[in-house]
């Protein structure tokens, strides 16, 4: 069963919005990831700061890979392999292509219809340290979240798509978009 966890401040200022609210926005956004419009994920990403990829939970500012908005609608075509960060467990490298990277680490479930959804909230823990906040000061994070899929696994292969969100100029942009689960 899909659940929506808000907190109260969050709803104080979802309701305080227009047809343009954050939670409008942040639908329209995983609707396009789900159906890699980069073209209309672009509308929503941050006019100055582009959006930064992150393969797992811990941001890295200086080894996360970002996309200008002007960047994204060629993305899924463009042949460039970039390095995204380490994988969890070996520490080797990760070597994509933004496609590659889009399937293994942004749409890996179906983040649309998530088990539950909730706001500035993290739902799994692994081993890695969650410094989001930190690393997006007085940001909005909607996380998508599934709670695992083999019962066999007990619940240990759950995952989480998490958009980050900051108002710039009276609009909420997306700035971060990190792929989060069990990790060792």
């Amino acid at each position: 069963m899909k659940r929506l966890l808000i907190p109260l401040f969050a709803l104080a200022l979802l309701a305080a919005c227009n047809g343009n609210s954050l939670e409008k926005r942040a639908e329209k956004a995983i609707k396009a990831i789900e159906g890699k419009k980069m073209e209309t994920l672009a509308t929503f990403v941050h006019p100055v700061k582009g959006v930064r990829f992150t393969p797992y939970t811990f941001v890295n500012g200086g080894r996360n890979i970002f996309f200008y908005a002007k960047d994204l609608p060629g993305a899924m075509g463009d042949d460039t392999i970039h390095r995204w960060g380490e994988r969890d467990g070996s520490g080797e490298p990760i070597f994509l292509t933004f496609a590659q990277y889009f399937e293994e680490f942004v749409y890996d479930h179906d983040y649309s219809n998530a088990e539950e959804v909730t706001w500035n909230e993290r739902m799994g823990h692994g081993n890695m340290i969650d410094n989001a906040a930190e690393a997006y000061p007085g940001s909005q994070i909607v996380e998508y979240y599934f709670s695992g899929f083999d019962e066999q696994y007990d619940g240990m292969d759950w995952a989480s798509l998490r958009l980050v969100w900051e108002e710039f100029d009276g609009t909420w942009y997306l700035v971060g978009i990190i792929h989060d689960q069990w990790t060792i």
